[in-house]
C-alpha cells in the first residue's frame, strides 16, 4: 500500500482549491506544513461539508412519506459516524442505533459550494431493508481498499440505544465501487461469541497483494481476521492486561513503504497502545507478537481517530477536540505528538481519514448528545471537512 502524503489546511486558498502540487518532497512539505506558523483563520466554507438525517435523498416524496408515517424515517434519529472518501465522494455509515434509519450505508457529492449535502443509500435502495437478512442490518464502520472495494461491517442488531433487536449474523460486505455490485458476503457467526461486540474494520494488504480483513471484537477482547484470497479465518484473543474494560476498541492500520503494516489498538479505559505486526495477523499469531507502545501521554483516555495511509496516526483525549499527530517511527510520548487542530465546543471528531483533494480530512458530530437524547428535532450535527489549523486571536 503507498503512503499517502499529509496534506493540512494551512497555506493560502489557491493551495486548497488546486490540491497539493510541488515538486518538492512531499513529506518535507507535510513536515512544514504542521510544524510551522502559516495558518488559515477563515477556512474555506466550499470545503465544509454539513451532513444531516434531515437531508437524505428519496426517489420520490409520496416514499419518504410512506416511511415517515410509519416510523421507519425518524430524522433526529439518523447520525453519520464513519466515512471513507473516492476521489469527490464519501461514502458514509449511518448505523442503525435508533428507530427510525431509513438506510445504513449511505454516499455524497463533494462538489464545492454545497454546504448541505443529500445522503443518498449506497448501493441502492434494495440493499437497505431492515430484516432481510440478504441486505444491509446495521453498518457500523466501512474501509475502502486500494483496489476500489469498499468492505462494510455490519452487526445485524438494530436499535442498540434503545431496545436491542437481533436482525441477522453479523457479516461483512464487500461492494466494487467501481460498478456498485456486491461482490462478496462474509457470515462472522463462526467468528463471534455471546459477548462479542463488533465495532471497527480496517483492510490490509499482504505483500504479494492478497487481501485480509480486521474486526476489532471490543466485547469478546479480541481482533478477529479474515484472510479473503484463502477463505480461512482468525480470532486472536487479546491478552487481559489490554482491556481494563471492554469499553471502545480502537484499531488503526499504518503502513511503511515497503508493505509492512502494523495494526495498533487500545481501549478507551487503558492507559497503554498497543500494536501487532499484519504479518502476525495474516497468519493468526497472536501469542508473543503484541507489543505494548507505551502509556498515552498525560495518562489520559485517548481516542484512536485514524492514520494517514503511512506511519501517521491522529488522535484526540476523552471529551476534548483538539487533534494530535504521532508519526509511530518515533517514541510514543508526549514530545512527538504534533497539534495539527484545535477543536471547538460543540462537535468531537470521531474519524481522521485521507482522500478528497488530497487532504486529511476529520468527520466530526455531537454523537455525545445524540446518545443522550439532546439533540432537538434538527437531530445531530454533522461536518466533514479539511483538518485545520486556525490562527490564535
Amino acid at each position: 500500500m503507498s503512503q499517502l502524503p499529509l496534506l493540512l489546511l494551512v497555506a493560502s486558498a489557491s493551495l486548497v482549491l488546486a490540491g497539493y502540487s510541488s515538486s518538492t518532497d512531499e513529506s518535507t512539505d507535510a513536515s512544514n506544513a504542521i510544524g510551522g506558523t502559516k495558518c488559515d483563520k477563515n477556512p474555506l466554507s466550499e470545503l465544509t461539508f454539513q451532513l444531516s438525517g434531515s437531508s437524505l435523498h428519496w426517489p420520490c416524496e409520496s416514499t419518504k412519506n410512506i416511511y415517515v408515517q410509519s416510523g421507519r424515517y425518524v430524522p433526529r434519529n439518523v447520525i453519520v459516524t464513519r466515512a471513507q472518501l473516492q476521489r469527490d465522494s464519501a461514502f458514509v455509515v449511518l448505523p442503525r442505533y435508533k428507530q427510525g434509519v431509513p438506510f445504513t450505508l449511505g454516499k455524497v457529492n463533494l462538489k464545492k459550494g454545497e454546504c448541505l449535502t443529500k445522503i443518498a443509500p449506497y448501493p441502492c435502495w434494495a440493499i437497505q431493508e431492515e430484516g432481510n437478512c440478504q441486505a444491509l442490518q446495521s453498518v457500523v464502520d466501512i474501509a475502502v481498499d486500494q483496489n476500489g472495494l469498499l468492505w462494510a461491517l455490519d452487526v445485524g442488531i438494530v436499535n442498540t440505544l434503545e431496545q436491542p433487536i437481533r436482525r441477522c449474523s453479523p457479516k461483512i460486505v464487500a461492494i466494487n465501487t467501481a460498478n456498485n455490485k456486491v461482490v462478496k458476503s462474509i457470515d462472522l457467526s463462526d467468528l463471534v461469541t455471546s459477548e462479542s461486540r463488533l465495532q471497527f474494520i480496517v483492510v490490509d494488504y499482504s505483500k504479494d497483494n492478497k487481501p485480509f480483513v480486521y474486526v476489532a471484537d471490543a466485547g469478546a477482547r479480541s481482533i478477529l481476521v479474515y484472510d479473503i484470497t484463502g477463505n480461512k479465518s482468525y480470532r486472536i484473543v487479546l491478552p487481559k492486561a489490554t482491556a481494563p474494560t471492554s469499553d471502545v476498541l480502537y484499531v488503526a492500520l499504518t503502513s511503511k513503504p515497503d508493505g509492512t503494516s502494523t495494526l495498533f489498538f487500545s481501549y478507551l479505559s487503558s492507559p497503554r497502545l498497543y500494536s501487532i505486526k499484519g504479518e502476525y495477523l495474516r497468519v493468526g499469531q497472536g501469542a508473543g507478537s503484541i507489543i505494548d507502545v507505551g502509556p498515552k501521554p498525560y495518562g489520559k483516555q485517548a481516542v484512536l481517530l485514524g492514520a494517514d495511509g503511512g506511519t501517521s496516526l491522529f488522535f484526540r483525549y476523552k471529551g476534548e477536540n483538539d487533534i494530535y499527530l504521532w508519526d509511530s517511527e518515533t517514541c510514543f510520548k508526549a514530545a512527538n505528538l504534533q497539534e495539527v487542530q484545535r477543536g471547538g465546543d460543540c462537535r468531537l471528531s470521531t474519524q481522521v481519514l485521507p482522500g478528497h483533494k488530497r487532504f486529511m480530512w476529520a468527520l466530526e458530530s455531537n454523537f455525545h448528545d445524540f446518545i443522550s437524547d439532546r439533540t432537538g428535532c434538527n437531530g445531530a450535527s454533522i461536518v466533514l471537512h479539511p483538518v485545520v489549523r486556525e490562527c490564535d486571536d
